[in-house]
């Protein structure tokens, strides 16, 4: 149980750094509206995959993303001066989807309910 709770605490961290780095430090202009939403760690620390949820077409997500991918190296440096961490993790930036995959959800979810129509009352 230890580990878990130190896994959650590494990776807190992490997301705070890695977004703070992503906003202040990256000068790459391919990178821009990138949020982390989460991150997933391998249960030794040594691996870490960054969910990024990044506004704007596919175009400009798939740009980002390169350009997160080619900064990783660069950040890790970053969060290795920035933490007292022993082991920094590598990274992979992953595009999370989960936000726009809810939204469709919704959007069958309301027009169900539009075939549907309204609901009788009980009185």
């Amino acid at each position: 149980m230890p580990d878990f709770k130190r896994a959650s605490r590494v990776a807190a961290l992490l997301r705070q750094e890695i977004s703070r780095i992503i906003s202040l430090e990256l000068k790459d202009p391919r990178v821009q509206m990138v949020t982390i939403t989460r991150i997933k760690l391998t249960d030794d620390l040594s691996y870490a995959r960054v969910f990024t949820s990044i506004l704007g077409d596919d175009a400009a997500q798939q740009s980002a993303l390169t350009g997160l991918t080619h900064a990783a190296n660069y950040i890790r440096t970053t969060l290795r001066k920035l933490t007292d961490l022993r082991i920094v993790p590598h990274l992979e930036f992953i595009l999370d989807d989960s936000a726009e995959y809810a939204q469709n959800i919704q959007v069958i979810i309301d027009q169900l309910h539009e075939e549907q129509g309204p609901e009788p009352d009980d009185t």
